[in-house]
């Protein structure tokens, strides 16, 4: 007989979803949905609910938004629930001791790293970035410490030479739902087994800044190979093509690691082979501002680009 137990869910973004949805699956009972409040979003700047709220709401589930979870308020109403755990994905607020014990057997985060390794805001782009062959996601048992409570279980991903902070990012988000749907139904059944996390390997994933996403062509190409792909789709690294109306931004969303020679930024073909430092990216998708994103081909029908000008 599957055990079901009286659960919190606290998340935000897209990839927080699928673990909502297999906690619904699995036929635990959802108490309350916590989400961030809502945002402006798309073009006209509507408050808009989270993507995790809006599935709440269309699965008829109690929600709340507050501002923070810190206040006397919100912290007795969490413990009111009368909780016997709460499942924490991006959530976006750091929880305090009280909503941590409030729950009977404590509250459960699912992380998109294998920590200790990159613990902290932006896991997936810090491991493309750096140029990690392997990453993945872990269930832990949540602590005061940052990202530092004991794990009890994970699942590991290989990152491939196309893998973007997309791909990976929808790989992960539904591995790691299977993999909180399994631990919830061990905690139930009282088998759930936490270890504490290593020290040594640990590194910090901070937030990703603006600064951060301008291409820079006088690095190696692997470099910037990575950059590209760790910041795609979002914010996406980012530079200026020559047209005659001037400089005009691009983001470049795909990338492939090529060989090519030339001065870093210089276009080496017809086919968006750019030069580094050292060795060559061929672009294999981009966005102008104002445009959706492309593939090479229809970019250049539009905006052509000749072999010998300059990016920067």
């Amino acid at each position: 007989m599957i055990k079901t137990m009286r659960l919190a869910f606290l998340g935000t973004p897209d990839f927080a979803v699928p673990t909502l949805a297999a906690l619904i699956g699995a036929g635990h009972e959802i108490a309350c949905v916590y989400s961030q409040p809502p945002a402006p979003r798309g073009r006209g700047q509507a408050l808009r609910p989270s993507p995790v709220q809006a599935f709440a709401e269309r699965h008829g589930l109690v929600s709340r938004t507050p501002a923070s979870m810190k206040t006397p308020e919100e912290a007795a109403a969490f413990a009111a629930l009368h909780l016997d755990a709460a499942v924490v994905v991006a959530f976006g607020q750091i929880l305090n001791e009280a909503i941590l014990e409030a729950p009977r057997l404590g509250c459960y985060n699912l992380h998109a790293s294998l920590l200790p390794r990159w613990r902290g805001a932006a896991p997936i782009q810090r491991a493309i970035m750096a140029g990690d062959a392997v990453t993945g996601a872990e269930v832990m048992r949540m602590t005061v410490g940052l990202d530092e409570g004991p794990v009890l279980a994970r699942t590991s991903s290989r990152i491939d030479a196309l893998d973007t902070a997309g791909t990976l990012h929808d790989r992960l988000a539904l591995a790691g739902a299977e993999l909180m749907a399994k631990v919830m139904d061990q905690l139930a059944r009282g088998a759930a087994r936490a270890t504490p996390q290593p020290e040594a390997g640990a590194t910090y994933a901070r937030k990703i800044k603006p600064g951060e996403a301008r291409v820079r062509w006088d690095r190696p190409a692997a470099r910037v190979d990575r950059q590209i792909r760790g910041l795609s789709p979002f914010p996406g690294a980012w530079f200026l093509a020559p047209s005659e109306r001037g400089p005009v931004r691009v983001k470049a969303l795909l990338s492939r690691l090529e060989e090519g020679e030339g001065e870093p930024g210089e276009v080496l073909d017809g086919a968006l082979l750019i030069a580094c430092q050292e060795g060559a990216v061929r672009i294999l998708k981009s966005q102008r501002e104002g445009r959706g994103a492309q593939d090479a081909d229809a970019f250049l029908r539009g905006f052509p680009l000749e072999t010998g000008e300059r990016l920067s």
